[in-house]
């Protein structure tokens, strides 16, 4: 294969020019983002029942669709949070499962619950695809200046929001503070009263007066009429005109009972940008989605939907994802470049010999930009880890072509011309490349198959940089040996002296190490099992979090707070965040209906200054701003920089959630509430919060049943009474140009206030007095009412009531010390009938860390396989995998001097590790086999390959660590998260090489010995 292309220059030439061709023109065509693509198969489900306590949602609502939910195949997890009036329910299913056949069986499951559900729902149960892996990527501020905000969400639904939805990549655009418009019909019980007027009577009143019926048409000789009556009241001063009875001959109007105002359909929800009400529109697209050029397209947009709104509407990016993306990608790219440049310089200085140093220069761009080319066929994008597997890549590539090289130069060494080297040393070193290429190929496969989040999540990367080992290995068959054919000169020059020097000393202390073999043997299973025991001991983590310019902080309040002590303490906390010189815009929601799950909660998004104009990072500015925000009086704030992938549907105030559940509440809400307490008290915790809230003040109300009967009420009259007067009943609709409407009927805000004014409130009876006139009741006659304490929110897990209790990781304390810490609580203080769970990050975590062992395990035997078929041997397979420890134990002992942990990026260089360090010891063993077959001693021919391969295995080693130095030092942006992977690959290659180079001789004697006693023979004298 060799000798083809070094014979054919000119196709070899055309060969790698279309491979970069096709490799520069896919770069323009791949999506850009943070991270993979990853879509997790997510639906919610909510449904609404204004006024409903949270009880009510639970069991009326949630249960009957979560019983129906159950049968939906490939549903992984169920999850509900019922709050007043609300219900949302999350279906989290299968990787495999597609999102669109979910989607279906969720509406089926919909309909079949609806005869279980509630009649007086407003409307059924709606749905839609969510991905929790994805944070917004833009939040744009409409506001003004003169307009109520119920216009400026009209503009912002109908003429941002729905034409920023239809932009090809944009999954979902949420509004924030929505203030749909709803006119708010406001009655005064005391004036209802005297005039003997029910409240549900004034509800009837506009159901019956405010319609919108077909009407027909007239069909005349000669022409067609449409028929077009006035049934809709359309603003609420011709609300104020109706007539909602009639008393003494005389019509009874609105206006002279109560008022209609122009409102909102929730108006105890708020957005908030620094100190201002507004609505804030977050998008989030969809996967596989280039952010940037999705953002450009809003952008784009921008000034046509602009010159649509009025000029007191305006319009304001608060926050656009795609720059720290852009930030992060051409740090990457930088450090790319900074690695090539480094690899290079490598070359140069150990074969000081300027054309061949070119050489291995042309053959690292054209593998790494030939690997773009087979991105695109397999939809990959240019993000965080595909880039980082390229970087990665740079050692790979650069090892092939450098063995080669090296081999050229030394059969010109030998006093060959440079042709006649080229065909001999490319034939000589070509089955040597083909091992290490497949044999390091075999290293990600376990990883590409990877079953759940993790290898999701890994699959791209893995891929990635399989595909540019595959072109590497090409190259350096074809291009490389075609290269130094015509290019280097039959005079190479010598070594420098320092690397003789180095060289000599090298070959004195191996004459050591095979005479005192035995301890080297000794010292080999030493280090086997310190490294073993540091796996246990090293500090675990999973997806580093990366500075994205935005962090995430929830406020709680006590149970009983109102929502509008809620705004003042929330605007409190905002100007505490714009106090810091790094925070340039505040974003908070409060109330029920947004981000939150209860009236005491908020949602808090801090825009972070640019990350060129600031010195801290998301986190050093988390951790600065705690003591302040912790001098807020009566609200907590929980604050945490959310990792680059975000994983479950549950949104909780801390990062990770642990789940405790029960069937029975009575039994689940004690011991959650001690369990919330003791995990305070652990040092490897902080922010312990959790989602129990069940001690809201309540109004209970035990109705009278005979006494009501007797005064002509009937329970279902009380009750429409109350929902009525309290639940923001909605009667009816409004139908506008643009929109549909809700009409509510309520009693006056004045009358909302305290439980005693309850008592403000009649029935209307069915029975009459002396005139004729319906006799109306106070409540107070009808019922018994007593003040105490219920939920605020009730939470399902499953079908079974569950409490979550979230938490971060304190200080230096990894997630993996966290997860263990609350493990062995859980078995002291848990009984037998409350169970529990990791949900989001923290299973995952717990999952990836059992899949872990294995998956190295499974590298080790798929790598055994693929040179033991190569090399027709049972033995030296397991000669080239003996120095993989001595990297691992390298690469762990770097992360614990520089106080990093284990993470995902260090897992991945735990893999890389395992591919380097192989690598050397088969240009050792290869050498050797060969040797022995010309007739030499395992001694000697493993000693005359570790000397003759010495100068290659220190040009590969030193140049990967030349090329990952730019990641260990965390330069650029994201470079912090990523810089344990460095760290790990730098010293793990640090420690193997000096193992390896003493190890693989000895291990290659003790494995030739056995094959020979295997096979039936004996050696003869020792040589040493």
């Amino acid at each position: 294969m060799t000798d083809l292309f070094i014979k054919r220059p000119v196709a070899t030439t055309l060969v790698m020019a279309a491979l970069i061709f096709f490799g520069v023109v896919s770069y323009f065509s791949l999506p850009i983002s943070e991270m993979p693509s990853i879509d997790f198969p997510t639906i919610q489900v909510t449904a609404s029942l204004p006024g409903a306590d949270p009880q009510t949602m639970a069991s009326a609502v949630a249960t009957p669709l979560e019983r129906q939910f159950t049968s939906i195949s490939g549903l992984q997890s169920m999850s509900s949070s019922n709050s007043l009036g609300t219900t949302t329910i999350t279906l989290q299913f299968d990787l495999s499962r597609n999102i669109d056949g979910a989607g279906t069986d969720v509406l089926t499951y919909i309909n079949a619950a609806q005869g279980s559900l509630p009649n007086n729902m407003p409307s059924p149960p709606t749905f839609q695809k969510v991905n929790p892996a994805d944070m917004p990527i833009i939040y744009i501020r409409v506001s003004s200046d003169t307009m109520p905000l119920y216009r400026v969400t009209n503009y912002a639904k109908v003429y941002i929001a729905q034409r920023i939805s239809m932009i090809n990549g944009v999954a979902q655009v949420a509004v924030y503070g929505d203030q749909t418009y709803s006119p708010r019909v406001q009655v005064n019980p005391d004036k209802l009263a005297a005039l003997g007027i029910g409240v549900d009577e004034v509800a009837n009143a506009f159901n019956n007066e405010t319609v919108l019926q077909p009407t027909g048409s007239l069909y005349g000789i000669d022409k067609l009429f449409t028929i077009k009556a006035q049934g809709q009241l359309t603003s609420a001063t011709a609300y104020n005109r109706q007539i909602i009875a009639y008393r003494n001959g005389s019509p009874v109007r609105l206006q002279d009972v109560g008022r209609a105002i122009n409102s909102t359909i929730n108006d105890k929800m708020a957005a908030f940008f620094d100190q201002q009400q507004g609505i804030v529109i977050a998008v989030k697209r969809a996967a596989g989605t280039n952010t940037i050029q999705l953002v450009d397209a809003i952008r784009a947009m921008m000034p046509g939907i602009e010159a649509t709104l009025p000029p007191s509407v305006k319009l304001e990016f608060l926050y656009d994802r795609s720059t720290s993306i852009k930030a992060a990608i051409d740090d990457v790219e930088f450090t790319l470049l900074i690695s090539i440049i480094l690899v290079v310089i490598v070359v140069y200085l150990f074969l000081n010999n300027l054309p061949a140093t070119i050489i291995a220069g042309l053959a690292l761009p054209t593998a790494l930009i030939g690997t773009l080319s087979l991105m695109v066929a397999f939809n990959f994008s240019i993000d965080n880890l595909s880039a980082m597997a390229i970087i990665l890549a740079v050692g790979f590539v650069v090892d092939d072509a450098i063995v080669m090289i090296e081999n050229v130069v030394r059969h010109t060494e030998m006093g060959k011309k440079i042709m006649q080297a080229s065909l001999d040393g490319a034939r000589q070193i070509g089955f040597t490349i083909v091992s290490m290429t497949l044999s390091l190929v075999a290293v990600f496969i376990p990883i590409m198959f990877m079953a759940g989040i993790l290898g999701r999540v890994l699959n791209e990367m893995a891929v990635t940089i399989t595909l540019c080992i595959l072109v590497s290995g090409f190259v350096t068959l074809s291009l490389t040996p075609m290269l130094c054919s015509r290019f280097l000169s039959g005079k190479i020059s010598e070594s420098g002296r320092l690397f003789k020097w180095v060289e000599r000393g090298y070959e004195k202390s191996l004459h050591f190490a095979l005479r005192w073999r035995f301890f080297v043997m000794l010292l080999s299973m030493g280090l086997l099992v310190l490294t073993l025991w540091l796996f246990t001991v090293i500090p675990t983590g999973f997806i580093p979090a990366t500075d994205s310019g935005i962090f995430y902080a929830f406020g709680m309040a006590e149970q009983s707070a109102s929502f509008e002590t809620m705004k003042e303490r929330v605007l409190k906390v905002g100007r505490v965040f714009m106090s810091d010189p790094d925070v340039f815009k505040f974003i908070g929601v409060v109330g029920v209906g947004g981000p939150n799950t209860s009236m005491n909660n908020a949602a808090m998004f801090p825009l972070l200054t640019p990350m060129d104009k600031r010195k801290r990072s998301a986190q050093e500015i988390i951790d600065s701003l705690r003591p302040k925000v912790a001098k807020v009086p009566d609200l907590f704030v929980f604050m945490y920089n959310p990792p680059s992938i975000q994983i479950g549907g549950k949104q909780t105030k801390a990062l990770y959630q642990f789940t405790l559940l029960s069937p029975d509440p009575d039994e689940l809400y004690p011991v959650a509430r001690k369990m919330a307490g003791t995990m305070r008290k652990l040092p490897e915790i902080a922010d312990v919060n959790t989602d129990m809230q069940n001690d809201g003040p309540q109004v209970f109300i035990d109705i009278d049943r005979d006494k009501a009967q007797a005064l002509g009420i009937s329970t279902a009259s009380i009750e429409t009474a109350l929902m009525t007067a309290y639940a923001a009943r909605q009667v009816t609709n409004l139908y506008g140009s643009t929109d549909t409407y809700k009409v509510i009927v309520e009693v006056q805000p004045e009358y909302q206030r305290r439980p005693d004014l309850l008592n403000k409130l009649y029935v209307k009876s069915s029975n009459v007095d002396g005139n004729g006139n319906p006799i109306m009741v106070p409540l107070n006659g009808l019922v018994k009412m007593h003040e105490g304490v219920g939920p605020l929110v009730v939470n399902h897990t499953g079908q079974l009531t569950s409490v979550t209790i979230s938490f971060n990781t304190a200080g230096k304390y990894s997630l993996g010390e966290a997860v263990t810490a609350i493990q062995g609580l859980a078995k002291k203080e848990l009984p037998s009938n409350i169970s529990y769970i990791f949900e989001g990050q923290a299973t995952a975590f717990n999952e990836s860390l059992a899949s872990v062992p294995f998956l190295l395990f499974l590298a080790i035997v798929v790598i055994y396989l693929i040179l033991g078929i190569l090399y027709e041997s049972f033995i030296h397979p397991i000669t080239i995998l003996s120095g993989l420890p001595s990297a691992a134990l390298g690469g762990l002992v770097t992360l614990m001097v520089f106080g990093r942990q284990l993470d995902l990026y260090g897992f991945i260089g735990i893999i890389m590790l395992i591919g380097i360090v192989k690598k050397n010891s088969i240009m050792v063993i290869d050498f050797a086999i060969e040797a022995e077959r010309e007739g030499k001693t395992p001694f000697d021919a493993v000693f005359e390959g570790c000397i003759v391969r010495f100068r290659p295995i220190m040009m590969t080693t030193v140049a990967a660590i030349a090329g990952i130095m730019p990641i260990a030092l965390g330069i650029g942006a994201g470079g912090d998260a990523r810089q344990p992977l460095g760290l790990v690959v730098a010293g793990g290659l640090i420690i193997s090489q000096v193992v390896t180079l003493y190890l693989t001789p000895v291990f290659y004697t003790y494995m030739d010995q056995l094959q020979s006693w295997l096979a039936g023979g004996r050696h003869g004298k020792e040589e040493a």
